[in-house]
């Protein structure tokens, strides 16, 4: 299958998304703003749903995390998708986003006793444990509620991901997980527990991986403990594989494993466990499908190159902060011509930044650029910081877009904060 068209075309010399000059919607919204392409979205969901079904009914949840926008969430359930939630915040969109509870997986390494009872009382496929002592406050839980829950253990396979060491998952020094080793004394322990079910096994080792070989290794040591736990008398149902596989960020760099040869894999891998399969993708289905629009500023004069200072900063994006993560950026209407620049935000940090002595669209200020492979991890990571409020979400589908989020006001700021009762009024 050819890669999807992208979500983000020129047309006439100015970027789109879809059918919608993103001139128009800058003009509409203001900048900065996040843009969302409908059908960008929705080709890597089917794609990643024709992948694995000759597993028969795979459940592909959703990384909430990565985009809980009700909009986009809406769009991915509409197609079938289920939900991967690690909070009660998130369990709770969901719901609202119309997901059925039965296709709702609850992951995280510290659910609190008050998210257990939401999951438990709205309706969970699976809560993925990730210690012995987290599935004994969950089997006190379950018994005063009169309730079963079926339960997977999460693993940690010790095997390296690869990826950016803060989004690293899976080897011996993460939080995740109980060491691979562990597991079959775990699961004994779950299993004498009132309320639980131990239904299944989980793994996740990191995030943006692109390479398929730390992947294939750690669900190989997947498939060797779900024949000991059987061995041993756990009826295992389930194989949660997680999520991980990366995106295309730099168009320059060899692209990420396709979502075809990531289902080759599995079936390579995965075929003859006879568990009902579970993946939990969230980047690979909306990274591409977003971007951030943003205007220059002004452009001033620097000791290498000009500093292209831009609406934008990074407590909108904090993606090239946090992880020191790369973004292609465009000028939306580009002139033929190339510039060297550093791309900077308007914040009060020497880290607000989104490229060193980048080679870019040449741009002059005012003009409206655009930052790409912003559809996950990033309007979701979005704050307050040096009081700016935060950005707006629009959503496009073919010649029609809809603003999903507003832009916050600025009186929303300080709206729930109130005075100590020694300081008086400010009025």
């Amino acid at each position: 299958m050819p890669e999807p068209l992208d979500p983000f075309p020129p047309r006439g010399g100015r970027l789109h998304c879809e059918e919608v000059p993103l001139e128009a919607i800058a003009r509409a919204v203001g900048t900065p703003a996040y843009v969302y392409s409908t059908g960008g979205m929705v080709a890597q969901a089917r794609r990643l749903k024709a992948a694995l079904a000759p597993f028969g009914d795979p459940l592909i949840a959703f990384a909430v995390k990565a985009n809980p926008n009700a909009a986009v969430l809406a769009t991915l359930f509409a197609e079938g998708l289920g939900a991967d939630v690690v909070s009660g915040g998130e369990y709770a969109r969901a719901r609202a986003a119309g997901v059925d509870g039965g296709r709702i997986l609850f992951s995280g390494v510290g659910k609190t006793e008050e998210e257990m009872r939401l999951a438990m009382a709205g309706g969970i496929f699976q809560l993925n444990l990730e210690s012995v002592e987290e599935a004994e406050t969950l089997s006190a839980l379950a018994s005063s509620m009169g309730r079963e829950v079926d339960v997977a253990f999460r693993i940690n396979p010790d095997v390296a991901a690869g990826s950016h060491a803060k989004i690293s998952t899976g080897s011996a020094h993460n939080k995740f997980g109980i060491p691979i080793a562990d597991a079959p004394a775990a699961c004994a322990r779950a299993a004498s527990l009132p309320g639980l079910r131990v239904r299944g096994v989980a793994v996740h080792i990191g995030s943006q991986l692109t390479s398929l070989e730390p992947l294939e290794a750690a669900f190989v040591k997947v498939g060797a403990l779900i024949a000991e736990l059987r061995s041993a008398g756990h009826d295992i149902a389930t194989s949660d594989l997680g999520g991980g596989l990366g995106i295309a960020y730099d168009p320059d760099l060899p692209p990420p494993p396709t979502i075809e040869e990531y289902g080759a894999m599995l079936r390579r891998v995965a075929w003859d466990w006879g568990t009902r399969l579970i993946v939990e993708p969230g980047r690979l289905i909306v990274g591409n499908a977003g971007l951030l629009l943003t205007r220059v500023v002004r452009i001033k004069p620097g000791p290498d190159c000009p500093f292209v200072i831009v609406d934008a900063g990074m407590n909108d994006l904090m993606r090239p902060t946090l992880y020191d993560a790369w973004h292609h950026i465009q000028a939306v209407e580009p002139n033929g011509r190339t510039m060297a620049a550093d791309v900077v935000g308007p914040l009060c940090e020497s880290g607000d930044s989104f490229a060193f002595s980048r080679a870019i669209d040449s741009v002059e200020p005012g003009d409206l650029m655009a930052i790409r492979s912003c559809g996950a991890y990033a309007a979701t990571m979005a704050n307050n910081y040096n009081s700016r409020p935060l950005t707006p979400e629009v959503l496009v589908k073919g010649g029609e877009w809809a603003v999903v989020r507003e832009r916050q006001g600025i009186d929303a700021l300080t709206r729930d904060e109130r005075p100590a009762p020694w300081l008086g009024s400010a009025e």
